[in-house]
C-alpha cells in the first residue's frame, strides 16, 4: 500500500475530503456572517442557531409535510431568511447606531432562546435525516472511496459561495447594498428603499446559514446543539479571513477545513485547536485578518 510519511494515501485522501466538506460548511457560514457584519456592522451570534433552524425546518418538512430534500433545500433557506428579516425589523434595527457590542449581546441572547426552545421540545439527541436516493452510495476511485453526497455538499456549498460573491461584488444590486450601508442618506436621495435593502441583506446572510444546515442534515443528525458546536470555529474563520471580507471568508473557510482535516492525520491531538492557533498567529502578524483592510 502506497504511503506518505507513513500514512496510507487512502487515509490522506479521505481526510482531504472530510476537510473539504467541513471547509465548505465553514465557508458558507462565515460568508453569511461576513455579509451581515461587513454591510450592517452586526456581530450575529444567532448564526449557529439559524444554521440549526435550517436543518430543523428541513426535517420538519419531511416528517410532517412529506416534502423531500430537494424541496426543502430551496424552501428552508427562504423560511429562515423571512424569520431573520422579522428579527432584523423588530429588534436589530434599533441597534445600528450603537456600539456593536449591543448587537452581539442581543443576538447571543436570541441564540440561547432559540436553542433552548428546540431543546425543550426535542431534547439533545439528534434526529436522523436520510440521504436523498439520488445522492446515496459512492464511487470507488481506486485510491479512495468517494461518497456521492459529500461530493455534492462541496459542490453545492462552493457554488452558493461563488454566486453570493458575484451578487455582492459584481452586480448593480451589490453596489447599491454597499453604498446604502456606507452612506444611506445619499442612496435614499436616489429613491432607493435603504431599510428594505438592509433587511434583505440580513435575510441573505441568515439564509446562507440555513442552506448550510440543510446540507448538513444528512451528514450530522439534526440536533439543537449542532449550531453551538460549530459557531465558535466559524467566528474564528471570519476573524482570520478579515471581518467583513466576502472573499476572505470563502477562501479561509475552505483552507482551514483542509488544514484541520490533515491535522487529524498527522497530529490528532491538535485538530480541535489548530484553527485557534492559526487565528492567534494571524492576529499577531496582521490584526485586520488575511483579506481585511488595515485601518
Amino acid at each position: 500500500m502506497t504511503t506518505l510519511f507513513g500514512v496510507p494515501l487512502q487515509a490522506l485522501f479521505g481526510q482531504l475530503l472530510l476537510g473539504l466538506v467541513n471547509g465548505s460548511f465553514y465557508a458558507v457560514l462565515s460568508l453569511g456572517l461576513a455579509i451581515i457584519f461587513g454591510l450592517l456592522n452586526i456581530i450575529n451570534f444567532t448564526h449557529g442557531a439559524l444554521y440549526m433552524l435550517g436543518a430543523f425546518v428541513a426535517w420538519l418538512g419531511l416528517q410532517y409535510l412529506g416534502l423531500n430534500y430537494w424541496v426543502m433545500l430551496a424552501a428552508a433557506p427562504v423560511v429562515v431568511a423571512l424569520f431573520g428579516i422579522l428579527l432584523e425589523r423588530l429588534l436589530l434595527r434599533h441597534l445600528y447606531k450603537l456600539d456593536p457590542l449591543y448587537g452581539l449581546l442581543l443576538t447571543f441572547g436570541l441564540a440561547l432562546l432559540i436553542e433552548g426552545i428546540f431543546r425543550s421540545i426535542y431534547g439533545v439527541s439528534g434526529q436522523p435525516y436520510a440521504t436523498p436516493a439520488l445522492l446515496s452510495g459512492g464511487v470507488d476511485l481506486g485510491f479512495m472511496y468517494l461518497p456521492v453526497y459529500r461530493a455534492w455538499v462541496v459542490i453545492a456549498a462552493l457554488l452558493a459561495c461563488l454566486l453570493t460573491w458575484l451578487l455582492i461584488e459584481k452586480t448593480h444590486l451589490g453596489a447599491l447594498l454597499r453604498a446604502g450601508t456606507e452612506n444611506p442618506k445619499l442612496v435614499e436621495a436616489f429613491g432607493v428603499n435603504v431599510p428594505l435593502m438592509i433587511s434583505l441583506t440580513f435575510g441573505l446572510g441568515v439564509g446562507l446559514a440555513a442552506f448550510a444546515g440543510v446540507l448538513a442534515a444528512p451528514i450530522t443528525q439534526v440536533s439543537p446543539l449542532m449550531g453551538s458546536n460549530l459557531i465558535i470555529v466559524v467566528f474564528a474563520v471570519v476573524v482570520i479571513g478579515g471581518m467583513g471580507s466576502i472573499l476572505g471568508s470563502i477562501v479561509t473557510g475552505v483552507a482551514l477545513g483542509v488544514i484541520e482535516g490533515f491535522t487529524k492525520v498527522f497530529w490528532p491531538e491538535a485538530s480541535t485547536t489548530i484553527v485557534f492557533v492559526i487565528m492567534a498567529i494571524v492576529l499577531l502578524v496582521r490584526p485586520a485578518g488575511l483579506f481585511g483592510r488595515e485601518p
